[in-house]
């Protein structure tokens, strides 16, 4: 008799509720998001079809994991569709489709987490985290673009490897235009095989980053066949407490990631600090900013066999390439029309900037021969940051969530 109830109760239930497998038809309308619902339309007011340019987000209550995606793009007129995940974590861009009966399906991974480590603990995130969409309790998928279209929405539980991201704002899901990381942009580059997992965060340090439960976060999931990537310096060299400094307690928080990543057989790879725009007075060449840390994180990766991305170096490279003027179009340069008053910010970049380090990041790992290059997609090419992309021709669809503060850290 109990059996009897308990399979008459699940048969009520929604297939989703049971198998944590969703499917959505978006050419109906589908409700606002709420909890109760566990579904739907969330941070814009939901679509109008009177208004098909308009981007659009849809979030659905999903506990911590990686999820396998499968979108159906494409409407009754030509469409330009970018999708992105949770804090602006590009996946797809410019997608086109022509007339009601094309359409193009685009498969990835989006990992989703919560503040929660366990009952008693959980990530200490700042203030300004709390409204980001990357630490809530849903999957949130952003439609972006010209035209943007979607058929259909399918999500799974996925059972892939995952790259976790350590760092400060260079490598963070800047959830607001027009701030941008290396972390949210490398994302595009990887098909379904894999996941990405961004736990940066701005004005961290090292030391900061374990002390607000990250790192445990991370190690909660964290398995064999897994990735952990590690780049601090830009706040690290501010830190004044006694031992501070490149050599000795910056050296010994790294040798704490080593130790306990590996402690979960995992691989830990070091990314020296990004590069600040700090021309000489030739303004044709970059002088250090970073003092020893570079340095310091090369001798931890030496010692202690860590394969390590010389970001400091190819950034150095590719601002250089871009020369004294155009390097702006790759940070935070913009007058005040645009975004309420003057930025010039020579640390944070624009999203042009953290695409094109995203790419050295790639760059980095294929030179280290790291297995996961396996999962790259099919559209990636090779990048010289002495050749730099032409920011006149790239195509980036803005979110509509804006802030014009200066994220912590420079």
């Amino acid at each position: 008799m109990l059996k009897q109830t308990i399979l008459a109760m699940m048969a009520l239930m929604p297939v989703a509720a049971v198998a944590q497998t969703f499917d959505f038809d978006m050419t109906k309308q589908q409700p606002v998001y709420s909890d109760a619902q566990g579904y739907g339309y969330d941070v814009l007011p939901a679509p109008d079809k009177k208004k098909p340019t308009e981007p659009f987000y849809f979030s659905v209550k999903v506990p911590d994991g990686n999820y396998l995606v499968k979108v159906v793009l494409g409407g009754k007129k030509n469409s330009n569709t970018t999708v992105r995940a949770e804090g602006r974590r590009l996946l797809m861009d410019n997608i086109t489709t022509k007339k009601a009966k094309d359409t193009q399906e685009v498969t990835f991974v989006v990992n989703k987490r919560s503040p929660q480590i366990d009952e008693k603990t959980r990530v200490k995130i700042k203030d300004r985290e709390k409204s980001y969409l990357a630490w809530d309790d849903r999957l949130t998928l952003e439609f972006n673009g010209d035209m943007p279209a979607v058929k259909s929405i399918h999500i799974e539980k996925a059972d892939v490897p995952t790259i976790y991201l350590c760092g400060n704002s260079t490598v963070v899901d800047q959830n607001n235009e027009p701030w941008a990381s290396w972390g949210q942009m490398i994302t595009r580059w990887f098909g379904p095989e894999v996941a990405i997992s961004n736990h940066a965060e701005s004005g961290l340090t090292a030391r900061t980053f374990i002390g607000s439960f990250r790192l445990d976060k991370i190690l909660t999931t964290l398995k064999k066949g897994d990735y952990v990537f590690v780049e601090f310096g830009h706040n690290d060299e501010k830190e004044k407490r006694p031992g501070d400094g490149a050599w000795y307690h910056y050296q010994y928080q790294l040798k704490i990631f080593v130790d306990q990543v590996r402690a979960k057989g995992a691989e830990i790879v070091f990314c020296t600090p990004t590069q600040r725009r700090a021309f000489n007075d030739d303004k044709k060449t970059l002088r250090n900013t970073h003092g020893d840390f570079p340095a310091a994180m090369k001798m931890v990766a030496e010692k202690e066999n860590v394969p390590l991305i010389d970001l400091n170096a190819s950034t150095k490279v590719f601002f250089e390439a871009l020369g004294y003027e155009d390097s702006k179009r790759a940070l935070v340069h913009y007058p005040a029309e645009m975004y309420g008053r003057k930025l010039e910010d020579n640390t944070h970049f624009n999203p042009f900037g953290a695409y094109e380090v995203a790419k050295c990041v790639v760059m980095g790992m294929k030179q280290l021969n790291l297995p996961i290059v396996k999962y790259l997609r099919p559209d990636w090419q090779d990048f010289d940051p002495a050749q730099p992309d032409d920011w006149k021709t790239f195509k980036w669809a803005p979110s509509r969530i804006v802030e014009n503060q200066k994220p912590d850290g420079n």
